[in-house]
């Protein structure tokens, strides 16, 4: 006896065999129970992933002569030849090879007849877009309103290329990718039922290599088992299909989040030697990345990557220590790579050069913390004022600073308690700053800049070129109830903000910031300002005009300097004010 091939030694034979399919085999079967079966149904969907099947099982199920049931009997003498291909109520005819006008010319000769022995003379028609036009107009009539004994099943796998006129007189299913798990379980099952020993990762590689087609996976199957026999080895299945191996994509994940630049280098020495494909392998590692992104997003990807669940419990465990926006970097650069390796002539270069990057990744700070920051340096409260040291410089000793207090008069200035310091530099207040509370509120001038200098860094951390329009206005009127600001007329700060929108959203702001409803109004000015209020920007110049004389009224007072001023004959012609390292 012939051998017979695994795709068709395992052929569904009942509704329950069918995997992936629950929702047509359920409807199929809940028509039959009702008895409202339509007399013509198209099956569309990807190769090999049920729908000749279906076809042959709701023939017999239709024709079992244990009578119309949900289920055939796969006994009888009809559901046999069903099965053999052999009854003479069933017709399956190749669309691809019967597409002319002729060939639906007999059928629908043979439409009239009753069937020989079965209950419904069936017509199984695979392949069907390839019928011609001339064909299917042929076919309308009688697809249309067939006897009663007759039923058509049409299969594609491009519905799109039937004629509108076909699609509307069929019941139409689509049968669906089969996921990756429920092609390894039934994998699983075959190969213990042909008594196979081979693992899970062996299974999911073969069907992946199916690509959700359970017929594509057991013929890989088929080839795997003619070339290692009844003991099937993991480094057997990779040197057959030539896929990459897995455990290499992992190793260099983990070889990326551990900075080892030697051992992404090693990786891909290893992917020449084997000779992948580098640019299938980098793809290989886009999907990789992806699925570490969903596992980190959503914690599990089982839905959404075709992977067996030991190999999501891997990448689980290998995506635990790094951070999300970190992952979508190292995609963001892997799809970069992808088209630069299919256009480039060292493809192993480009492979190595992202590889190595990835592994030096330097980590970022997001945009919302260093405006946090800014927000808190920039904005004065309590007469404390932000250090200007960076946070990187470490801060000079007592001792280094002892001999210029000794030698220099010390400049009026605020000065900040060592614990505010260190509140200030923690993340915890580097935060969105809170808003004045209720008492200070109430006690905001009326005609003056109350709490004007606070709203406005406010503003700047949510919205900077509207802060920079804030900064030329008159707070003529500034509290928690109303906000009433002064801008020349006619100036281009005023005919900025008096839009709609930015009316609004400075509405919005104002209310967030004083945490109560407050109306902002825009009064244009025209003539002197005098006794109004000053604009910041007028504010900072005159303060620093202020801070300017007050160092050269200072340095003109000190002895040492009026001393060289007499020993030179010299006049001061600018004052810089030093941070405090200078010796005098």
């Amino acid at each position: 006896m012939s051998y017979l091939v695994l795709a068709r030694k395992w052929r569904p034979q009942t509704f329950r065999d069918l995997i992936g399919q629950e929702h047509v085999s359920q409807t199929l079967q809940n028509a039959i129970d009702s008895g409202r079966i339509a007399h013509a149904f198209l099956f569309t969907g990807a190769r090999g992933v049920g729908k000749t099947s279906s076809a042959r099982i709701l023939a017999k199920a239709l024709n079992c002569e244990q009578g119309t049931s949900t289920e055939p009997c796969n006994n009888c003498s009809a559901c046999t030849e069903i099965t053999a291909g052999t009854s003479v109520d069933v017709f399956e005819i190749d669309g691809a090879s019967n597409t002319s006008v002729d060939d639906i010319r007999e059928l629908r000769e043979n439409v009239k007849y009753l069937p020989s022995r079965s209950r419904y003379k069936i017509f199984i028609i695979d392949e069907v877009h390839m019928l011609s036009t001339n064909a299917f107009n042929a076919l309308l009539k009688t697809l249309e309103e067939p006897p009663p004994h007759v039923k058509f099943i049409f299969a594609t796998t491009e519905p799109h290329k039937l004629p509108i006129t076909i699609l509307s007189r069929c019941q139409r299913f689509d049968f669906k990718r089969i996921p990756l798990p429920k092609i390894v379980a039934r994998l699983r099952f075959i190969v213990d039922q042909e008594q196979v020993g081979i693992s899970d990762g062996a299974l999911a590689m073969i069907a992946r290599k199916g690509d959700g087609s359970m017929r594509d996976s057991l013929s890989t199957l088929d080839q795997v088992l003619a070339f290692c026999g009844e003991r099937v080895g993991d480094e057997d299945v990779v040197a057959l299909l030539g896929v990459v191996d897995r455990r290499l994509l992992q190793e260099t994940a983990r070889s990326i989040f551990a900075r080892d630049c030697r051992g992404v280098l090693d990786i891909v020495r290893q992917v020449d030697g084997y000779g992948y494909n580098m640019r299938h392998f980098g793809q290989e590692l886009i999907d990789q990345f992806r699925t570490l992104v969903i596992l980190k997003a959503v914690g599990d990807a089982a839905e959404f990557a075709e992977l067996s669940a030991g190999e999501l419990a891997e990448l689980q465990e290998l995506s635990g220590g790094v951070a999300l926006g970190e992952l979508q970097r190292h995609l963001t650069l892997l799809l970069r790579a992808d088209t630069e390796i299919a256009q480039s002539s060292f493809p192993r270069l480009v492979l190595e050069m992202v590889l190595l990057k990835m592994a030096n990744l330097a980590p970022v700070v997001p945009v919302d913390e260093l405006l946090a920051r800014l927000q808190v340096l920039e904005k004065p409260a309590s007469g404390i004022v932000a250090s200007g040291v960076p946070s990187w410089e470490a801060p000079r000793s007592r001792q280094a600073e002892a001999p210029a207090a000794r030698t220099r008069p010390e400049l009026p200035r605020s000065t900040k308690p060592p614990q505010l310091a260190e509140e200030a530099d923690s993340p915890g207040l580097c935060a969105e700053p809170a808003p004045a509370p209720a008492a200070a509120q109430a006690k905001t001038s009326e005609a003056g800049g109350g709490d004007w200098e606070g709203f406005v860094a406010f503003v700047r951390g949510k919205k900077p070129l509207l802060a920079a329009l804030l900064e030329h206005g008159r707070p003529l009127k500034v509290s928690a109830q109303a906000m009433e600001l002064g801008y020349s007329a006619g100036s281009f700060q005023y005919n900025k903000l008096k839009d709609a929108d930015v009316i609004a959203d400075l509405t919005g702001l104002a209310q967030a910031y004083f945490r109560t409803a407050t109306a902002v109004q825009l009064k244009p000015l025209s003539g002197s300002t005098e006794g109004l209020p000053p604009t910041l920007l007028e504010k900072k110049s005159l303060d620093q005009s202020a801070r300017e004389q007050e160092l050269r009224a200072v340095a003109v007072g000190h002895p040492l300097v009026a001393a060289a001023l007499e020993i030179f004959d010299g006049v001061i012609e600018s004052v810089k004010e030093g941070d405090g390292s200078e010796k005098v």
